[in-house]
């Protein structure tokens, strides 16, 4: 494990997991996971408490995502529809994403969470979509147990080797992260196949 990593948990404890996931999930790019891997493995040697790690990291998420839900949903659209075109993200982009929520937006909720780039920004996408807030806490809060719960399993199992636990897990996002990305290309694809017969 890194020398400043351990610094960090030294001083700081359980607020360098919630830190790391609770701003990871409002949105920010902040290597979220790997706090949370930490303070697993560091549980493992018996400098923290696994279950405190993953109570810590539970609030964290759950907080964090309903934070970038809220940013999502005051602002995320309208900063879509202004400055989207630059990015590619035309209106008719955001009427098939709309589209999209609206069969799968729980479920898309619930995986993001499993999926690196797709965890720090799917919270912000599903208030821009519109979203029920209730049906996002339910999906949004289960997806945080089940996340922080396997993530952590798998920091306590594997902390003996962190290089081999750093390399499994970020492989593992981006493999879902690039599924992720051919299905919505399939997906776009099919609907202009469909919009021009």
């Amino acid at each position: 494990m890194p020398e400043w990593l351990l610094d960090l948990f030294a001083r700081y404890g359980y607020a360098v997991v919630f830190g790391g996931v609770f701003l990871e999930n409002t949105g920010l790019p902040v290597p979220g996971e790997t706090a949370l891997l930490a303070g697993a493995a560091l549980a493992h040697f018996g400098q923290l408490s696994l279950l405190r790690v993953i109570a810590t990291a539970i609030a964290g998420a759950i907080l964090g995502d309903n934070l970038g839900f809220f940013i999502g949903r005051r602002g995320g659209r309208q900063i879509a529809e202004r400055h989207g075109w630059r990015i590619g993200l035309t209106r008719e982009r955001l009427l098939e994403f709309d589209r999209f929520f609206d069969r799968h937006g729980p479920k898309t909720v619930f995986a993001a969470r499993f999926i690196t780039g797709l965890r720090v920004v799917g919270a912000v996408l599903a208030g821009g979509s519109g979203m029920a807030w209730p049906v996002f806490l339910v999906y949004n809060a289960s997806g945080a147990l089940v996340w922080c719960t396997a993530v952590a399993c798998a920091g306590y199992s594997l902390a003996y080797s962190w290089a081999t636990l750093e390399r499994w897990i970020g492989r593992t996002g981006l493999i879902a992260l690039a599924l992720v990305v051919a299905v919505g290309i399939i997906g776009l694809v099919r609907a202009r196949r469909d919009r021009h017969s």
